[in-house]
């Protein structure tokens, strides 16, 4: 009698503990458990940690609250002044509500995927290629407004959405590398321009001051017959100053001309006999 009740109790601790490794769950720090009682939502989300479910009957999901890092793959469009472009993104997400993660969507991470691409290439659409190259923050506010607002209803919260890069055609790049190179020849110009501008003005100012005093020109001369000669070169160049042509074509002019020659004697004449 001993031995079946020894027996009994055995086969009751075995069959316990067959029955508690069939319900005991355990839900990890980063992960939230949904259960499901014969195809309905049972309870709460069950929080980290050693839970129970009843075999055959509760079924635990699982669902990951890490943020995802999804890649959106290269999208093509034509942007809205006539561009075709490839631009890829990143996007980054969280599950908020588990339940509605499970219960909501039959997938939420391809739900987010396709939402993603499909949001992508409507702004590709709307935008100018200025826009994609150089106001990518606003392009970014402006996708991840357009995937958070389904997303949502589906328990999953969008971080952040970054385009990565936009990929242009050959020609495309030669016709802004040209421009590019085109403008910075515009506003070299414009910096000689204005420096020659200047220069001019000092020069001005340096005439007039030098017209009071005509010394100064000679001094000025001879300065840069010192600077020349320093460079030991075998040839020496002087410039020659216009205002002594300009002196030596006055003198000219207050000149009295020059008195004709006189006239030949007639010759002589010899009277025959």
């Amino acid at each position: 009698m001993l031995e079946e009740l020894l027996g009994a109790v055995v086969a009751a601790g075995a069959a316990g503990l067959v029955y508690l490794s069939a319900a005991a769950r355990v839900v990890k720090q980063y992960e939230r458990g949904v259960v499901l009682r014969l195809g309905r939502l049972r309870g709460g989300v069950r929080e980290p940690g050693f839970t129970l479910i009843i075999p055959g009957v509760d079924r635990l999901r699982k669902v990951n609250m890490q943020i995802v890092t999804m890649p959106v793959p290269a999208q093509e469009g034509i942007t809205r002044d006539n561009v075709t472009v490839r631009v890829d993104a990143v996007v980054y997400f969280k599950v908020v509500d588990a339940a509605a993660a499970i219960i909501n969507v039959e997938d939420y991470r391809f739900a987010v995927s396709q939402m993603a691409q499909t949001s992508l290439r409507s702004i590709i659409g709307k935008s100018e290629l200025d826009d994609l190259l150089s106001n990518r923050e606003k392009l970014n506010e402006g996708l991840e407004l357009m995937i958070d607002s389904p997303a949502v209803g589906w328990g999953v919260q969008i971080d952040r959405v970054e385009i990565k890069d936009v990929s242009l055609p050959d020609t495309m790049k030669r016709s802004m590398a040209r421009q590019a190179e085109a403008d910075r020849e515009r506003r070299a110009r414009i910096i000689n321009a204005d420096a020659e501008f200047q220069a001019s003005k000092k020069l001005a100012e340096a005439a007039k001051q030098m017209s009071d005093q005509p010394a100064a020109l000679q001094l000025r001369l001879l300065q840069t017959v010192v600077a020349v000669a320093a460079e030991k070169n075998s040839t020496l160049v002087l410039p020659f100053p216009v205002e002594l042509l300009r002196f030596l074509e006055r003198a000219q002019e207050h000149q009295p001309p020059p008195a004709p020659p006189p006239a030949p004697a007639p010759p002589d004449r010899q009277i025959e006999t």
